[in-house]
């Protein structure tokens, strides 16, 4: 049996990942807190109740294609699997709809999620070494 095949692991994970994604879309709202009309967007909370979503998908890259020498490569979308959601519903004359106060307690709280899943992982790995019978 693989370590990736453990459940309890796959389902770390996946929320580490998740973490990870939404941190991303944490930062790019507040780097655009005055942007005129930028959206302010969130990462949809992700769900384990089907073991379908638990298990390790298959990710297909996509690169963008460059015509001339002195085009950047660039990034074609987000590069994680999890569903990006409008957030905010207070919006600036300038149609601005990012709050600071609300995205810094976003980062916070993801930071802390993030450091919780670490934890545990990290335990997880400690519990499969000792029935291993290796320190």
């Amino acid at each position: 049996m693989a370590i990736t095949d453990i459940p309890i692991l796959s389902m770390l994970r996946m929320r580490l990942e998740w973490a990870q994604a939404r941190q991303k879309v944490l930062a790019q709202n507040v780097a655009n807190a005055d942007t005129p009309n930028y959206q302010a967007r969130d990462v949809a909370q992700v769900k384990f109740e089907t073991p379908a979503e638990v298990a390790p998908a298959s990710v297909s890259t996509v690169s963008l294609s460059r015509t001339e020498s002195g085009h950047l490569a660039g990034f074609a979308g987000s590069g994680s699997g999890f569903r990006e959601v409008k957030a905010g519903y207070e919006v600036k004359p300038t149609g601005n709809a990012v709050n600071l106060e609300e995205e810094m307690m976003k980062v916070a709280a993801n930071q802390m999620d993030y450091q919780a899943a670490t934890a545990v992982y990290t335990r997880s790995l400690g519990l499969i070494k000792v029935a291993l019978g290796k320190k």
